[in-house]
């Protein structure tokens, strides 16, 4: 019997879904694939060389995959008897997420989960939640409002504000924000940030979503990444549910694009049968089926306009579309990453005034110049 080896994360939209799947494609296939998880952290953060040496299969954030890339870590999956499908999953995409596993023409991973900063509320402690930002921080002065803003998740909020206001990070190869154009975002969030617990300051979304649920002092945050498991019956004992963010100057554009994509390694001995795998995870009848019922989170649109699932998740997937389809698609350059992960606990640092935005803006614009100088950069509004 083949075997292959899975490496995803711990949740039950990151795990739970793919052991559903794989024990699944053991009883048509015969082929044996065996996932193990890693925290949502290390799921961010940890190297990818390692992981690719050790396992056929990686569940991906999609930034990683211009230096994976460069670095051989990841087989291509075109060009080795599935174009077809490829071809249909491509113009079955939601927003930029299948296309955000592309590089340097090639197809290095599959958008098996597709997610975006969004929106969420208690439907049953607030019906209507704002739909600007003057109705965010109204909510927010009166103690209703959380929002997720650790290092990585301040960095991406502030990445979702420039963007929505046509001034997206890394515009220009080198360059981080304008000073101006950095300022308006980082104002609007120092003024959420004096309205939130400051635990929120420390918060990852899964952290904020559990708040919301566990606690009816809590109704609202305006950014967070979606997780469709909260918005099901019985997952917990309040449904969220998520719709599109505050709208800005380009309405709902601009939001960071995250999710989650199966990927190949390089270096596995079982080539054929992990790529034949990933195409088969990423089919309409597998993310609308077992994958789907198990916890996960459809990449495709197929899915996202499935009425079953809409019907099951409160309307997640129809209710953020719009959201999702104007998503923004972080810089697609090899140092990327390694620019994230610095200048991430900088924003956090400025919201609790350990440093001054100006400072921030100073370093981080240094910083661009040395990772970010290049013409491998997204188009403007991505």
């Amino acid at each position: 019997m083949t075997t292959l080896r899975g490496m995803t994360w711990e949740h039950p939209r990151g795990y739970d879904c793919q052991v559903a799947a794989a024990k699944e494609y053991a009883r048509l296939t015969g082929v044996d694939v065996h996932w193990e998880f890693r925290s949502l952290q290390a799921f961010a953060d940890e190297p990818l060389a390692g992981l690719a040496a050790r396992y056929d299969l990686l569940v991906i954030d999609h930034p990683h995959v211009p230096l994976a890339a460069a670095e051989g870590l990841l087989a291509p999956l075109d060009g080795a008897g599935h174009d077809e499908q490829l071809a249909a999953l491509a113009s079955d995409a939601v927003g930029n997420s299948h296309a955000s596993y592309v590089h340097d023409g090639h197809q290095y991973g599959l958008a098996t989960d597709s997610a975006a900063q969004v929106a969420v509320h208690r439907p049953d402690l607030l019906p209507a939640p704002p739909t600007d930002w003057d109705g965010v921080l109204d909510l927010a002065r009166d103690g209703r409002v959380l929002w997720p803003a650790k290092p990585i998740d301040a960095y991406s909020t502030l990445c979702t504000l420039a963007a929505n206001r046509g001034t997206p990070v890394a515009a220009e190869p080198g360059r981080f924000l304008a000073e101006e154009d950095a300022g308006a975002v980082l104002d609007l969030m120092h003024r959420l940030a004096e309205h939130v617990p400051e635990w929120c300051l420390a918060a990852n979304p899964i952290e904020v979503a559990e708040a919301l649920v566990g606690d009816d002092g809590w109704a609202y945050a305006p950014l967070a990444y979606g997780y469709s498991n909260y918005s099901r019956r019985g997952f917990r004992p309040h449904r969220l549910k998520y719709v599109d963010i505050p709208a800005g100057s380009r309405g709902v554009a601009g939001s960071q694009l995250g999710g989650a994509g199966i990927a190949v390694s390089a270096y596995t001995k079982e080539l054929d049968a992990a790529r034949a795998y990933a195409v088969w995870l990423a089919s309409p009848e597998v993310q609308s089926g077992v994958y789907y019922d198990a916890g996960g989170q459809p990449g495709y649109a197929a899915s996202w306009d499935d009425d079953r699932l809409n019907e099951d998740s409160w309307d997640f997937f129809r209710g953020t579309r719009q959201t999702l389809d104007g998503a923004w698609v972080r810089p697609r350059t090899a140092g990327y990453m390694e620019f994230q992960d610095v200048v991430s606990p900088w924003v956090t640092a400025a919201l609790r005034g350990e440093t001054t935005d100006a400072e921030l803006v100073r370093r981080a614009n240094e910083l661009a110049e040395q990772l970010l100088a290049t013409e491998q950069l997204q188009e403007e509004g991505r």
